[in-house]
């Protein structure tokens, strides 16, 4: 999900509609001293685990994690992403986890809460999004509350500089935050690999690791690969790899796809506009955020009813000064199923079985018609 518009807002601004849990980072040298005590506690022989998230920002910060730990003299290390409900506290997720015996944890991108993700294995949560609170013993490091505020891994990148020099991922870094913070990002490690690298390569890159979550196969591992064995984001955009001409494939796919849900027009109900997509592809932050910034008055709402089987995902949209965070968190939908609510002030959204993306539907103010007459 390219989150660099709506993100943009909240980085520019530095102001958050919630109330963040009390962080426990609030500036560099305390997110940097908090990650150093994490990792020097960790034995070297440990097994320690990644969980990033998959899109060009989750991706980015657990490949920096690999090779920073690896330049470090960690031999035993496993990363990997979750699957496509992009939540670490699912039970599918947890056991993807489980299975490789963590006994040590890293959660990139995906968020914190109060719930451990695994009973007795200590955890450090490196984040942007709103935090939502911390396991007992657990390490969170959040930037929620800085100005402006550094995607994940951009912070990765910055909180393994202080302990080693992994210069050469600075094009890595750059990706990630290019994805959720657009290229004019105010950091300074953005105007430095521009220079180096060039917009155009950057972009390119981060467009295809993009890609390879978006598409209807859905295999971040991909773009992972693609990272680690490349040198620079050029290398990468013209390379014949197996795993290029993959993500070049997947990012055809995903433009046809978004071609046509663009000719789906949205339905109103009060301050909300809902847009109806049906594809195997997660093009529904893309279209949320075309009609935000076409509507600026409103709510949008991307609903997407081909996903997930059994679900509708959706992706919610707001302009700067409204907080879809609140909005959503203030709607009672019955039932335990699925989640909505979390990420971002004016990015948020949802997964969700039929019955209560039914229930979400008439909360809002839309005829159920609606939906079953897409």
């Amino acid at each position: 999900m390219q989150r660099f518009l709506f993100a943009m807002i909240q980085t520019t601004t530095g102001q958050n509609s919630l109330d963040p849990t009390p962080n426990p980072t609030p500036d560099r040298a305390a997110a940097q001293d908090a990650f150093a005590t994490f990792l020097h506690q960790c034995d070297s022989q440990q097994r320690l685990v990644c969980l990033h998230d998959s899109d060009a920002d989750g991706v980015t910060a657990g490949v920096i994690w690999q090779c920073a730990l690896q330049q470090l003299g960690f031999k035993n290390i496993v990363r990997l992403a979750p699957n496509r409900e992009r939540n670490a506290w699912t039970h599918s997720n947890r056991e993807r986890v489980r299975v490789h015996q963590p006994e040590r944890l890293w959660v990139l991108d995906l968020g914190c809460a109060p719930d451990k993700v695994l009973e007795e294995v200590p955890t450090c949560f490196v984040d942007h999004h709103y935090p939502e609170g911390v396991p007992p013993g657990d390490t969170l490091i959040s930037v929620y509350s800085w100005n402006p505020i550094p995607n994940t891994s951009l912070l990765v990148y910055e909180l393994f500089t202080a302990l080693t020099d992994i210069t050469l991922l600075d094009w890595i870094a750059a990706m990630g935050t290019i994805s959720d913070l657009g290229e004019r990002a105010p950091f300074e490690l953005i105007a430095t690999t521009k220079k180096k690298y060039t917009a155009k390569y950057l972009k390119e890159a981060t467009t295809l690791i993009n890609a390879a979550r978006r598409a209807s196969h859905h295999d971040p591992e991909v773009a992972a690969r693609a990272l680690l064995s490349h040198a620079s984001p050029r290398e990468l955009v013209e390379s014949q790899s197996a795993d290029s001409q993959a993500l070049r494939e997947a990012r055809e796919e995903v433009k046809r796809e978004l071609e046509e849900a663009k000719k789906a027009a949205p339905v109103f109900a009060g301050k909300v506009a809902l847009i109806r997509v049906h594809s195997a592809c997660q093009i529904h932050p893309l279209i949320a955020q075309i009609w935000r910034t076409r509507l600026p008055k409103f709510i949008v709402i991307a609903a997407n009813d081909a996903y997930l089987e059994g679900r509708v995902n959706f992706s919610c949209r707001a302009a700067a000064g409204t907080s879809v965070l609140e909005f959503l968190r203030a709607i009672d939908v019955p039932g335990e199923e699925g989640s909505f609510g979390h990420g971002h002030d004016q990015a948020s959204g949802g997964s969700l079985p039929i019955e209560r993306w039914n229930a979400l539907l008439q909360a809002l103010g839309f005829a159920p018609s609606v939906w079953a007459q897409g």
